[in-house]
């Protein structure tokens, strides 16, 4: 029987997180902590748990079948006593969500905000990342992104309604370049362009035609080449060229006139958010989540 259910708990970080460091910072102890608890438990399962090298750790096997037998059981404590906590409307515990810049930081930001001040006790961890991210194998408890076509194993809630995207300009860059009044006319000009991070390939501009309703999709050559949005906006301020990129983002600088949109009869607007999680029971923290995010 083990002594001190703590060093499990400190195993499964340590898992989760591949590093010894990470954990030791989660936890908000040392290092050393981290790796005597790690030791201690290794003598009472008679083997080692991790390989370790001085650029990452990973379990052996009898480590990984020690987290996939452990993990599931110290989830469902967590949310028993979530559930307990919520039933003394004390919603406690934590939600670790990843989704785009745009989702995170505009989009959804002022739901996120209006969240976290009706339940002070909870800790609510956003990672912004533009990958499209595996939820169940990097371990969030949902993730974000546009569209409901996603995998069987999960559920997928509407949280926003459909992104519509711009081209924007400064003033002081259409007065020296002119213009465009349709794609075509793009060719003359500098585009200030998205990486895209999990292919790797840049990111076309997509238009429908006010005539006939077609798609056109429009590469750019040349250019800024950014992986972010708000580094792409501030390219677009600075003067340094166009940008294709939700309305929304840049609501901000079209009303205050930093900003122009352009090309507006040719705009396309794509599925909303949704909010994605596995398809199991949610917890009472996630439920209040979705309630707060779902329109």
């Amino acid at each position: 029987m083990f002594e001190n259910h703590q060093d499990l708990r400190t195993f499964l970080l340590v898992a989760e997180t591949e590093s010894f460091t990470k954990a030791a910072a989660q936890l908000g102890v040392s290092r050393s902590a981290v790796s005597q608890s790690i030791s201690q438990l290794e003598r009472q399962f008679g083997t080692r748990l991790f390989h370790r090298s001085t650029r990452r750790v990973a379990t052996t096997d009898i480590g990984e079948q020690l987290f996939q037998q452990v993990a599931p059981l110290f989830q469902e404590i967590d949310q028993k006593m979530s559930e307990v906590l919520s039933s003394q409307n004390q919603l406690r515990g934590t939600l670790r969500i990843t989704g785009t810049p745009h989702a995170i930081n505009t989009a959804l930001r002022e739901k996120f905000s209006q969240f976290c001040k009706q339940n002070p006790n909870m800790t609510l961890e956003l990672s912004v990342d533009m990958r499209f991210v595996d939820i169940i194998k990097e371990r969030f408890d949902a993730g974000i992104r546009t569209g409901d076509v996603l995998n069987n194993d999960v559920v997928a809630i509407k949280i926003s309604e459909p992104n519509t995207m711009c081209c924007v300009a400064s003033p002081a860059y259409l007065a020296e370049n002119g213009v465009p009044h349709q794609p075509s006319d793009l060719t003359a000009h500098k585009g200030i362009r998205f990486r895209l991070p999990t292919l790797g390939g840049l990111l076309n501009w997509e238009f429908i035609s006010p005539d006939n309703h077609e798609k056109t999709v429009w590469v750019q050559q040349g250019g800024i080449i950014v992986n972010d949005p708000y580094t792409a906006i501030n390219a677009c301020l600075d003067g340094l060229g166009i940008v294709w990129i939700e309305r929304s983002a840049v609501g901000h600088y079209l009303a205050n006139g930093e900003l122009v949109s352009i090309l507006d009869d040719w705009a396309i607007s794509y599925p909303p958010y949704y909010l994605y999680y596995p398809n199991r029971h949610p917890s009472p923290l996630l439920k209040a989540l979705i309630e707060a995010l779902k329109v």
